[in-house]
């Protein structure tokens, strides 16, 4: 298992930079596996370069219909609320990516009378074997990762666990779906996405293994690869 750490140069450059390296690799992926399967991430950088994708699609050979979507978190929120990861990035995306609905798999939503223990379940029937062939994954100033807080007791999921509800999160939403640490870790590929001098602190500390940091504890089994910026690698 390799890791590379790649160090842009501002936000812009991280953004133009991360979606041409995941437009070629998706690309590749589907050139000798025919489906790509990807876990998306939250969060204004990941946003950014979903835009950065849809600009660059067009005339490119990545075929949407045959790209797998899975997200790594929700906010347990109605379906329209605008906090739902999954809203914003599929408006993004949906008007030059053509998708296939039956390969998009948006978390559940708060939209009835389904608990969200229920909608743990669901997803992780949905999810099955899937092993991501990437993983994108942001990381916040605390060092969380999806909705796996440091010092959260969903952090410390049950073993076999795929999904988890996670309650009282200290960051708004209090209620939120998130993947496990297992399945996270399950990934061919894990891409941290990061941003911002204030998550350099973070940074390091998952650099240095501090397994407080969820960061530290998610590794690609084949490969592992930091795409930051000057301002969040300044601490390295």
């Amino acid at each position: 298992m390799s890791t590379r750490t790649i160090v842009h140069s501002d936000p812009d450059a991280l953004v133009t930079g991360a979606a041409g390296r995941l437009l070629e690799r998706l690309s590749v992926l589907q050139s000798t596996d025919g489906v790509a399967q990807l876990c998306l991430t939250g969060g204004r950088i990941a946003n950014r370069i979903y835009r950065g994708l849809a600009e660059q699609l067009p005339g490119s050979p990545l075929d949407g219909t045959r790209v797998e979507l899975w997200w790594g978190d929700e906010r347990w929120v109605p379906t329209e609320h605008p906090d739902r990861n999954a809203g914003e990035a599929l408006a993004i995306l949906a008007p030059t990516l053509a998708m296939d609905p039956s390969r998009v798999h948006p978390m559940p939503a708060a939209d009835g009378n389904v608990s969200i223990e229920d909608s743990v379940d669901g997803y992780a029937a949905e999810l099955g074997e899937t092993t991501f062939d990437i993983c994108l994954l942001g990381v916040g100033p605390d060092g969380h990762v999806a909705s796996l807080f440091p010092g959260h007791p969903g952090l410390e999921s049950p073993t076999g666990a795929k999904v988890i509800a996670v309650h009282d999160s200290p960051k708004p939403p209090p209620e939120r779906l998130s993947l496990s640490l297992a399945t996270l870790n399950r990934s061919r590929e894990v891409w941290f996405v990061v941003s911002g001098a204030d998550k350099a602190e973070a940074v390091r500390r998952a650099h240095d293994g501090d397994l407080e940091v969820p960061a530290a504890r998610v590794r690609g089994r084949e490969a592992t690869v930091w795409l930051i910026d000057e301002d969040a690698a300044s601490l390295l």
